[in-house]
């Protein structure tokens, strides 16, 4: 008996290679499934990368946007009282508001003028003092 046998193509076959070949062609289909998920999974990681990146990006844009709004509303306040005091320099109600924006605005030194002719004008006034003092680091 002889120990190779014929394949349609007429190549000579010993009876361990075709179990070589169905071994070859599990490995292959295993490395394709393995090469599969691994593409799936990072095409999956880095879409949600990209997701969750624009989303942060788009809530810092929004933070942002609020703190630069705060700014110039507490810009144009100031400006506005500015204008007034232009007019009248004694505007109780102007020299008051001057000093509340720039104290928020973090300009104590800024904030120490009106106090100081609030201080001026109403003697009496303890909450004045005490914030004169605060401007001045007292």
């Amino acid at each position: 008996m002889e120990s190779t046998q014929k394949k349609s193509s007429n190549i000579p076959v010993r009876k361990g290679d075709s179990l070589r070949d169905s071994y070859a062609s599990r490995i292959k289909q295993i490395f394709a499934f393995v090469s599969m998920a691994g593409f799936a999974g990072s095409a999956i990681f880095g879409m949600v990368s990209l997701f969750s990146s624009g989303l942060s990006s788009q809530h810092q844009q929004k933070q942002a946007a609020v703190v630069v709004s705060q700014e110039s509303l507490l810009a144009a306040q100031e400006r506005g009282y500015v204008g007034v005091l232009q007019r009248e320099p004694l505007n109780q109600t102007a020299l008051e508001g001057l000093a509340n924006v720039r104290l928020e605005m973090n300009n104590k030194v800024g904030a120490i003028e009106p106090l100081e002719k609030l201080v001026k004008l109403n003697p009496d006034r303890a909450d004045y003092k005490v914030l004169l003092g605060q401007a001045k680091g007292k």
